[in-house]
């Protein structure tokens, strides 16, 4: 039997079993230190993003709280500016003026309240824009308060003018009346006077002749004569004089036809009178009246009452019977 000689195996050195246990040891530490990376990665990673979610969730509270601030801040302000108008008529008078430009402002403030996504700039806007709201509230109150005080001034002035304005009409009323009370005195002072009264029938014969009679059936007229007594007060110039002629039987005797009519006395009396005259009275001097009393129909038997009135007043009075006639008469 042959044999043959084949080589044995090599065996692995110790040297290169140490080798390989090497790398194999630098590959799981490089394994490790990957894994431990990757883990930091994701725990690094994690936190981050919790940091942000802290930090949105920081934004969003810190947010919320500014917009609550803010709008605590507008409804303040909203309410004094209420306050500011029902404060007085001249403070709404005047807000009425800004009402537009005040709401606007007030509209672009609750908006970026309202705004879920407002930005810290909007915020920062809407701050502004309440301080801006303050300041003109303030300027409208000091505004109000010079209103105020002007108002209060003017009322001050127009009580004093019209105090002032009570005595000088007190004092015009008086000095009105002294003036009336004068005039009146002057106007009852200037009334005429008359007297040495003379009162005839009178028959007119067909010559022409006149003949004082007292039988009524014979007298065609009454003439009536008198005296305007002197007056210093009454100026010159025309004068009315009212004849007022009551026949026997009471009743004033008056023809339409020949101007009678009537007057009114100073007691406000309508007085009927029978026939009117203008003289031409001259001043502080005596002047004799004459009248003549025709009438369409036949004189009655009985007394005639005369009287003279002037100015309204009765300045004079006289009688006269007509008697009945006899039967040759």
């Amino acid at each position: 039997m042959s044999y043959e000689n084949f080589p044995e195996s090599e065996k692995p050195t110790e040297k290169t079993v140490v080798k390989n246990n090497s790398g194999r040891n630098i590959l799981t530490a490089i394994l490790v230190i990957a894994l431990l990376g990757t883990w930091g990665y994701i725990i690094f990673d994690k936190n981050k993003t919790r940091q942000k979610e802290q930090d949105l969730t920081s934004q969003i509270v810190n947010s919320d709280s500014s917009k609550n601030e803010l709008q605590r801040e507008l409804d303040d302000a909203a309410q004094r500016l209420d306050a500011l108008k029902t404060s007085n008529v001249k403070a709404d008078s005047l807000l009425k003026t800004k009402d537009k430009d005040i709401d606007a402002l007030k509209a672009r403030v609750q908006s970026i309240i309202n705004n879920k996504n407002a930005t810290q700039a909007q915020l920062a806007e809407a701050r502004r824009l309440i301080a801006q709201l303050k300041g003109n509230i303030e300027t409208y109150t000091a505004q109000i308060d010079s209103l105020k005080a002007a108002n209060t001034q003017l009322v001050e002035t127009n009580r004093v003018v019209t105090q002032q304005r009570d005595v000088v009409k007190k004092s015009y009323d008086s000095a009105s009346q002294v003036i009336q009370h004068k005039d009146t005195v002057i106007d009852i002072g200037s009334t005429l006077h008359a007297s040495d009264f003379s009162i005839e029938g009178v028959k007119e014969k067909s010559s022409g002749k006149e003949k004082v009679t007292t039988t009524a059936k014979r007298v065609d007229k009454l003439l009536i004569s008198f005296v305007i007594d002197e007056n210093r007060i009454t100026p010159s110039g025309p004068k009315d004089i009212y004849i007022c002629i009551t026949a026997p039987d009471g009743k004033p005797v008056q023809v339409d036809a020949l101007g009678s009519g009537t007057f009114t006395t100073r007691d406000g009396v309508q007085k009927p009178f029978t026939k009117k005259i203008t003289i031409n009275y001259v001043q502080g001097q005596k002047q004799p009246v004459k009248v003549e009393w025709s009438q369409n129909s036949k004189f009655q038997t009985g007394d005639y009452k005369i009287e003279i009135y002037n100015n309204g007043f009765k300045i004079g009075e006289g009688n006269r019977s007509l008697k009945k006639g006899g039967l040759f008469s």
